[in-house]
This record gives structure tokens, sequence and C-alpha cells, in this order.
């Protein structure tokens, strides 16, 4: 397929306000995209706007909370009258919360379904009718290593992310017939955003990323990439490209590890106090930039070794189980 350019193009991105949809807002206006962003924070999201601009990009601020159908309705229609056309559409808004399953409230575990599920379901209902009267678009899904890989202590956010991959498969294939259209989806490892911040922690301990931890700006220029030449799904990080090939050929082994390395790191993580963070309303975030976490300097030695150990782990496994089968 012919690497499409997309100086002028319309591109909508949700949770556009700090984190992948900042950094992805900022790359996109690099290629000359006409940005239209979405988050709840008005005055944060007029600030990535200018920050568009002034990289010479035409940018239109549209405060909007995904979870409200006729918002997301209304944002479509504001990126149409912007653009003339929508030409990308990228359902970057995600939420968790950390915590033992029966001690996270319930409400919390409402709230990440409602909009990791659908605050993406009402991004694709609003924008499909568009690409459909155009005749092309390209909408992606931002999943995450958690469509592949379930998350202990994130019942709720590995429920949707499993969830939002069935929804964008489902849909490329009802889209078959129309082959301009495109549903996209992007699975990063952990990333090194503000995410960990912003969800709600119910755990009691301080909640990091799990190393080896990769920066925004790589799923960022995936964006890009896919905007240029669409793919129907793509892994960003080695690591998650390694726990889904285990999660494949040894789940057993492989939710074992995810178990074990999840304790081992809530036992040595410090404490903390229970948080709802910003699923139910935006919160100030103790961070800088609004791009990245602050994790980057995190060693990555303990996590290595969970890698290599669960691994050697999952070679075992099916080495024996092919062993038996002879």
């Amino acid at each position: 397929m012919k690497k499409r350019s997309l100086r002028g193009a319309t591109v909508v991105i949700t949770g556009a306000s700090s984190g992948i949809g900042r950094a992805a807002a900022l790359t996109f206006a690099r290629h000359g995209a006409r940005l239209v962003l979405a988050a709840r924070r008005a005055e944060v999201l007029t600030e990535v706007a200018a920050e568009c601009q002034r990289l010479g990009a035409a940018a239109l601020p549209v405060p909007t909370d995904v979870t409200d159908a006729q918002a997301v309705a209304q944002l479509a229609e504001a990126a149409a009258a912007f653009g003339g056309q929508i030409d990308v559409w990228i359902n970057n808004v995600g939420t968790g919360a950390v915590g033992e399953f029966d001690k996270t409230p319930l409400a919390a575990h409402e709230q990440v379904l409602r909009v990791n599920i659908l605050g993406n379901l009402y991004g694709a209902y609003a924008v499909l009718p568009y690409f459909k009267r155009q005749q092309h678009g390209i909408l992606i899904f931002m999943n995450s290593l958690g469509g592949w890989v379930p998350m202990p202590y994130s019942v709720a956010y590995s429920t949707s992310k499993f969830g939002l991959r069935g929804m964008a498969e489902a849909l490329r294939t009802e889209l078959l017939d129309s082959p301009d259209i495109h549903v996209c989806s992007v699975y990063p490892a952990f990333v090194d955003a503000p995410g960990f911040q912003h969800g709600a922690n119910y755990s009691g301990k301080v909640v990091k990323p799990a190393p080896p931890i990769f920066a925004p700006q790589q799923v960022a220029d995936t964006l890009v990439a896919l905007a240029q030449r669409p793919r129907p799904s793509v892994m960003v990080g080695w690591s998650g490209r390694v726990m889904r090939v285990l999660r494949a050929v040894a789940p057993n082994v492989t939710q074992w590890s995810m178990l074990r390395f999840f304790k081992l790191a809530q036992r040595n993580a410090d404490p903390a106090p229970v948080s709802e963070g910003s699923i139910f309303a935006p919160q100030p975030a103790p961070h800088g930039t609004e791009i990245t976490g602050g994790h980057r300097g995190y060693s990555n030695s303990t996590g290595s070794r969970a890698w290599l150990g669960a691994a050697l782990a999952a070679g075992v496994a099916v080495g024996f189980y092919a062993w038996q089968r002879n």
C-alpha cells in the first residue's frame, strides 16, 4: 500500500491532553495534519492545541467526556465542520483501577468499563457514518498488552481490553466490503505515560509500569505510521510480543508468572493512599510535561529477570508438552 500524506488530513485524537495522546497530537502536527483534540480538561487541551499551532498545524480543542455519547457525536460534527471531512479517528482514551477484585469498589470497575468499552464504542459509532459517506477513513483503537494477556489486580481493565479487541475485529469484519475504511488496533507494552497516576489505586501500594518501559513517542510514531499505511494490528514494544507468544503457547505458565511478578512488585512497592485518581473526574497530575510519567529511570533489572524467567519457564513447559506428545 502506498504511504499516505498526512498534510491537511483531519485527525481526531481523544485523550489528547496527556501521555500518548499528547505525544501523538504533536507528532501529527509535525506532519501537517489538521487536528481535532478531545479530552475532559479544557485548559490543558487548549495548551496542547497551542503547541500544535506553534508547529504550524491547525488545531481545534473540543472538551469531551467520551462516556457521553451525545458529546462524542458533537465531537464528530465539530471535526467534520473544521476539516471538511474526517480522515483519521484515534480512540485513545483509556483508564484502569488497580487492586484486588473484591476490594475495589464496584463503581470503579463499572467506570473502567464505561470509559474503555463504551467510550470506544461511542467514538466508532460517531465517526463511521462519516467514513461511509466519504468511502474512506481510518479508525484506530488504542488497546494494550492487556488485550492479549490477562492482568491480575486489574480485572475490569483486562475485561475491557479483551472486549475492545473483539470490538475492533468484529468491525473490521463487518467493513470488509469497504476496502478503504480501515480498523486498526495498537497494543503497547508498558509505557512511561501518566496513566498510572491518572488511574484509580486501591492496592495501598505505589503502582508503576512493569519494566521494560517504552516511551510514549514510540507509540505516537506507530499511530502516525498507521495513518500513513494502515494495518489491522500492531504491537509496540518487544516485551509485548514475547508475552503474546508465551500466552499462546503456554497460557498456564504465563498466568502463573504474571501473578508471581505482580505479587513481587507489590511486596517491594512503597505504601500509597487509596485513590480513585481521575477515573470519575479529572484531577491535576503530579508530573511535568504531561507526556511522560517519570518512570524512565526506574531500574529494569528485576523486570528483565522476570521476563527471562517467564520465557524460560514457558520454553520448558512447551518442551515438556512436545516430549509428552511423542
